[in-house]
């Protein structure tokens, strides 16, 4: 039961509540050691899976760069490993789906941060100051009727 206070000099004496203390985050990881975790852009989903190893990546199944040919694409992936010096430390498979492919390289970015804060998790200031570990929720708008596109009219004739 809280004490009750009488006066001024009761309530110089009673103790303050101690401050909560940050959220500590805690290594997640699986029975083979992986830590997973899921990103999404646009309509892109991805499923990333890390563990120590000597830097393979493979995605769907491929390797990084058959699957992604151009090198902006391979360099968004490669963000998150780059900003926190991990860059041959981890072997990734990656399973992506929907949208295009820069989508799908912004949702395997999304996905290895996740992956990353999961088994390291003091890189998380690294990776949120970054923006990383925000998903970007800009999605395409859909068409409207009487509409040509979504915001698009068809063209006017006054004849």
């Amino acid at each position: 039961m809280p004490e009750t206070l009488s006066s001024l000099q009761d309530l110089k004496g009673a103790a303050a509540p101690a401050p909560e203390a940050a959220p500590r985050y805690v290594q997640k990881l699986d029975q083979q050691g992986r830590a997973y975790a899921t990103g999404k852009r646009k309509d892109a989903v991805a499923r990333v899976w890390i563990k120590p190893g000597p830097g393979k990546i493979i995605v769907n199944g491929r390797p990084l760069e058959h699957y992604f040919a151009r090198p902006v694409l391979r360099m968004i992936l490669q963000q998150p490993l780059g900003i926190t010096k991990r860059v041959d430390q981890y072997d990734l498979m990656v399973s992506v789906a929907g949208g295009g492919l820069s989508g799908q390289a912004g949702a395997v970015r999304h996905g290895l941060s996740k992956a990353l804060l999961a088994y390291e998790p003091d890189l998380r200031s690294v990776l949120k100051k970054e923006g990383f570990l925000t998903r970007d929720p800009r999605v395409v708008e859909r068409k409207k009727y009487g509409k040509k596109k979504a915001r698009r009219s068809f063209q006017f004739s006054k004849r």
